[in-house]
């Protein structure tokens, strides 16, 4: 590991949790007036200071100081690769990156890293972002009971919500969540299967983007569903969030929709009261932004869900054994990790595995029906989005992310409260979820869905941020 002299505003304070956005930092980069050096170890020492509170960081990559001096050396020979270069970039552990971590929260996992960078992770070294390290997150992504508790992994232990740290930080992508609100990274990667990116971001009052399936890759990545699984970005600004993905996907960075806007507010059934004061200031400052918000209705099929689970269930095992098989030197089946568990003295010591026991059971007739289950909730659950957004003649639809934080509680799991995910994952479309908004200094986050592509839905979801986005520095109490 290498490291470099002080230079530039090597005095960056360790005890900020904010950044300057995205194309600042990549200014005071190009014209010499910050290092990468410097800004790394930042980040490294904002780790030291805060991540024992809040356990959000699983690993820190040793190299990360040498990446960044390769990135100075660039950007003193004029030979810079983008936004990216030289910016630190916090990964999921469920993301494999060559020779580090890569336990998906498993015990199991630990100790054996993966030989190989995951695909996004290639991209992300193509465009010079420093991999700072890796961040928990609920283990094996919130897919081995249904009793288990968001945040908590074997391997990284319980991640904590920033702003209360009884409360829970959502899942799975926690430790990426709380990362970036916490100020240990401008930038992290996360993934989602059905809530798994914009639930944490609502929870912890940070941006997160989750794209349509099939934009990134994912090899490399711990399945649960290769159908349904998408990787995505967080962090504190959706403005730097789409520069991300602009890098990510070689795509040009979106501008905010200069048009007309009109906007669907959907009010999740059963979501608590405390959501709707928030959601009803968000909408008075579009309003008073000039954009229209319209009540609507958005009931997704009971069929559509269940035919969504029953292909989850039966896609899972497949999936999760073809990426083992790609591990040598650890568990290769699920019912190996199954044992394995069983065998452990902690994975088992808060919650079972009945998700992982029932997912081996399903045999292959079960799954081929369950292939015809996953194309009707997938086209079910697309005419639902386009059907609506038709009927009331809107560009988007509009709902909270999330309730309050829940207490943590490992007697009676997470609550499993409602949330509004359910319907862009089904159809595979993209989901923004925006900070908006604080019930007794608890986020909540305003999710932007409906398009069925990032390039459609991050137009307009920039131009909602410039209107109504509010973000408070969490008090790690």
């Amino acid at each position: 590991m290498t490291d470099t002299s002080h230079t530039g505003t090597e005095h960056l304070d360790r005890s900020t949790s904010t950044f300057p956005e995205l194309p600042e930092l990549h200014r005071q980069l190009r014209e010499g007036q910050l290092t990468s050096v410097s800004l790394t170890r930042r980040c490294l020492d904002r780790i030291e200071l805060v991540d024992p509170l809040v356990r959000a960081v699983l690993a820190v990559d040793d190299s990360a100081l040498e990446q960044a001096a390769q990135a100075d050396r660039r950007y003193a020979a004029g030979a810079e690769r983008g936004p990216l270069d030289g910016i630190p970039v916090l990964v999921k552990d469920n993301i494999d990156t060559a020779g580090l971590a890569g336990t998906a929260g498993s015990r199991l996992l630990a100790g054996n890293p993966p030989r190989r960078d995951a695909g996004i992770v290639n991209r992300l070294r193509a465009a010079g972002a420093v991999v700072l390290g890796k961040t928990n997150l609920s283990e094996w992504s919130n897919f081995r009971s249904t009793q288990a508790t968001e945040g908590w992994s074997g391997a990284g232990g319980q991640t904590r919500n920033p702003y209360r740290l009884d409360r829970s930080p959502g899942g799975s992508s926690a430790g990426s969540a709380v990362a970036v609100a916490t100020g240990m990274a401008p930038l992290a990667l996360g993934t989602e299967t059905d809530g798994s990116i914009v639930g944490p971001a609502g929870l912890c009052g940070v941006v997160g983007v989750k794209p349509e399936t099939g934009l990134l890759p994912l090899d490399g990545i711990v399945p649960i569903s290769p159908v349904q699984d998408t990787v995505g970005v967080l962090a504190a600004r959706l403005g730097d969030a789409a520069l991300a993905m602009a890098a990510l996907t070689g795509r040009p960075p979106a501008d905010p929709d200069p048009a007309m806007l009109r906007v669907g507010l959907w009010r999740v059934p059963r979501m608590p009261g405390a959501v709707d004061a928030v959601l009803d200031s968000a909408v008075q400052a579009l309003r008073s932004a000039g954009v229209a918000v319209v009540p609507i209705d958005l009931t997704l099929d009971r069929q559509t869900v269940e035919d969504g689970l029953l292909a989850m269930y039966a896609e899972f095992r497949p999936g999760l054994e073809t990426y083992l098989r790609g591990r040598p030197g650890g568990p290769q089946t699920l019912a190996e990790l199954i044992e394995g568990n069983r065998a452990d003295p902690v994975e088992l010591s808060l919650f079972d595995q009945d998700l992982f026991e029932q997912a081996q059971l399903i045999g292959e007739a079960e799954r081929a029906k369950a292939g015809l289950a996953r194309q009707s909730s997938r086209e079910q659950a697309r005419k639902l989005l386009d059907r609506t957004m038709r009927r009331y003649g809107v560009q988007a639809v509009l709902a909270a992310t999330n309730e309050p934080a829940p207490v943590i509680d490992y007697e009676l799991g997470d609550p499993g409260t409602p949330g509004s995910s359910t319907p862009a994952a089904l159809a595979g479309y993209p989901n923004i979820s925006l900070p908006v908004g604080h019930f007794r200094e608890l986020p909540v986050g305003l999710s932007v869905f409906g398009p069925p592509t990032l390039d459609r839905l991050l137009p307009v979801a920039l131009r909602l941020a410039e209107a109504c986005a509010v973000r408070r520095i969490p008090a790690l109490r």
